[in-house]
Formats: C-alpha cells, structure tokens, sequence
C-alpha cells in the first residue's frame, strides 16, 4: 500500500513537469515553424492541461486497461470543473472576457450529451469515435474563428505561448518532456491500480477518482495563480478545452482503436454527472461572464459531495 502510494505520488509529479516541459517545446516550436501567436496560444490551451490525462490513458489502453482510461477521461472533467475551476474561482474571482467561451461551454454540453446516448448500447464504436473526433475539429474551427475577431484575447494567447524558439533548446525539452511523460504515467497507472485494489475499487473507478483527482491537483494549483492574476480567461479556457479534448479526442481516439465497453452504470450516472457540472456553469457565464468566489465555492461543494456519494457506492 505504501509503496503505491509513493509510485503514485511520484508519478503525478513526473506528469506535471513533463506536462510543463512539452507545452514550452510545443509552443518553442510552433512559434519557430512560422504558426502565429494567437493559434499557438488557442491550441496549448486547448492541449495543455490534457497532457497528463492522455499519457495515463495511453499507459492504460497499452496495458489492457481501457476502462481505467476510460473513468480517467471522464473523471478529470468532473474535476476540471468542480476542483480546478470551484477552487480558483473561490481563491480570485474569475473575469471572463472571451465571448466564445460559453458557446464552446455549449458544444461541451452538447458532446457530453452526445456520449451519453452513444454509449446507450454498452460500446462506443470506431464510427463513434470518429464523430467525436470530427467534432473536436469544427469546435477548434471555431474557437480559432471567433477569437481573431477579439484584440485582446489574441494579445493573452499570444503571451501565454511566448517563449524561447531555439531549436535545440526545444528539442532538449521535448525529449525531457517524453522522459518524464512515459516513467510519470506509468507510474501513476501503476500506483493507481494497485492503491485502487487495495480500498476495493474497480479499474474504471479507480481512473475516475484516484487517477482523475490526483493528476487534477497539479492543474488546480496552476489555476489559483493564474486566478490570483486575473487570468479569468485562461483559467476557464483550460478548464472547458481540455474538457472537450478529454471527451472528444480522448475517448473518441480510444474508440477509434478499439471498441471501448462502456458500462451501463457508468451511463446512468458518471457520464450525467460531468453533463451536470459542465451544465452548472452555463448561468454563471450569463450576463456579466464572471464567475463568482460563492459560485466557485458551489461548485466545489458539489464536487466533494459527488466524490462522497461514489466513495458510499463502492
């Protein structure tokens, strides 16, 4: 049991440095390459945030465990919301500037809906899968096509991806990031599953609350900061794209590989739950798009309670 717990620690900080390590070789890149500021920038929020998730979840389906990848996926949107996004927002009010951030709020709801009754038969498909994918694509489409009408958000996105394009420099830290990467998921999925069999707990549950909470905190600990500097934005972006990269190209990619079971039970309510608390948000972004320190507490609130009433399930 300890053991486990010290592989799953360790893990967890490996994932967050490899994480912090690819989005600067990422955006280093990028920027070298020629793409603009603003793309970069719209993409690495987009991605960023999702890089410890998908390296657990690649580590999974290569082991033969997609149903802890599958609980991880779903799990870190629940937390996205309920943990990183309710304890940033009760640390430092969040100031929403970005108009296209409750649309896209919308096509999460949309797209979790749309899990939900793809799922109806037990199995999500290769063909569910590509149309998971194919979604992610218009969204981003979208995203790219709304945020250059706003100077000043091109100006935010453009300063988070700043940084050094040295060639080799980024390549130092792309190899450092897939180090990293590949010892912090394995790990994790290691320390993970067996902390899981120990308190009783199934694989995709295991993914959905040890996994999911434990590669969260690193991400919660980012948002506080970027609350406390009045980066409402960047704060939400991440929360609702990596949310939407989990859901659409993490599980529709692992229904492109290979069917994924999907348990009834997960249907009836993991699935809803993260519909609910994506859902919660949309009054909050109405009007003023802000989001208030009570409605971060709210959703924090919410957030343990749903961990509670999983942990009473087991």
């Amino acid at each position: 049991m300890i053991g486990a717990l010290l592989y799953f620690a360790a893990g967890i900080v490996l994932l967050a440095l490899g994480g912090d390590s690819l989005v600067k070789s990422a955006s280093g890149l990028a920027r070298r390459s020629g793409l603009s500021p603003f793309a970069t920038g719209l993409v690495l929020v987009a991605f960023a945030t999702s890089v410890p998730e998908l390296a657990v979840n690649l580590r999974a389906i290569w082991i033969g465990d997609p149903a802890l990848a599958l609980g991880n996926a779903v799990g870190s949107n629940i937390a996205n919301f309920g943990l990183t996004l309710g304890a940033a927002a009760l640390c430092a009010p969040l100031l929403i500037r970005w108009k296209a951030l409750p649309s896209l709020l919308v096509c999460l709801v949309v797209a979790t809906l749309a899990t939900i009754l793809l799922g109806q038969d037990g199995v999500l498909t290769r063909v569910d899968g590509i149309v998971l994918l194919a979604a992610f694509v218009v969204v981003m489409g979208f995203s790219y096509a709304f945020g250059r009408r706003q100077p000043e958000l091109r100006a935010d996105l453009a300063a988070f991806a700043n940084t050094r394009t040295d060639l080799t420099l980024n390549l130092v830290r792309f190899a450092i990031a897939a180090a990293l990467l590949f010892f912090g998921a394995k790990w994790v999925v290691h320390g993970g599953a067996a902390l899981g069999l120990a308190l009783g707990m199934e694989s995709l549950v295991s993914g959905l609350l040890l996994v999911a909470i434990g590669t969260a905190l690193p991400e919660m600990s980012a948002a506080i900061a970027a609350a406390r500097h009045g980066q409402g934005d960047i704060v939400a972006g991440h929360v609702i794209g990596s949310s939407l990269f989990n859901l659409l190209v993490v599980v529709g990619g692992m229904a492109v590989v290979r069917d994924v079971p999907v348990p009834a039970s997960f249907v009836r309510f993991e699935l809803p739950a993260a519909l609910v608390f994506a859902a919660m948000l949309l009054p909050m972004l109405r009007g003023d798009l802000r989001i208030s320190r009570a409605e971060g507490g709210l959703m924090l609130l919410v957030f343990l309670a749903w961990v509670a009433l999983e942990l009473l399930m087991l």
